[in-house]
């Protein structure tokens, strides 16, 4: 990793580290908020430390749009979880015969970006 990608990253983290500080639920109860900032830090933990390993700058460079995009989209939308996509359950399967396989490849190819890392995670 360049140094100038390091501070990148570690910007990263500190923004969202930041943002859940200063986060407020939608609904403006203390409960909901505090559960939403300690999600918030327990996903930026969980998801920096599983990915400081890597040295690929294909994949560094991905994950650092993915960590941008969830926060842009968390930020947009005042919710800290990723939104999730709407597709229906035989949406994507052509309607000659293809197998379950073929729509699970499918399925995970439609994905957005800001969901690649939460299901492994999750």
């Amino acid at each position: 990793m360049t140094p100038a990608t390091r501070q990148e990253v570690l910007g990263l983290y500190r923004k969202v580290l930041q943002i859940a500080k200063n986060w407020q639920s939608a609904s403006g109860q203390i409960e909901e908020t505090m559960r939403e900032k300690e999600y918030i830090r327990n996903e930026a933990r969980t998801l920096f430390r599983k990915n400081k390993n890597v040295t690929d700058p294909k994949l560094i460079k991905q994950c650092i749009e993915e960590c941008e995009a969830r926060i842009e989209i968390g930020l947009h939308y005042n919710i800290p979880y990723p939104r999730p996509i709407h597709l229906p359950p035989m949406g994507l399967a052509h309607k000659q015969g293809r197998t379950l396989r073929h729509q699970e490849k499918l399925r995970k190819i439609s994905k957005p970006i800001y969901l690649k890392s939460h299901d492994e995670v999750s």
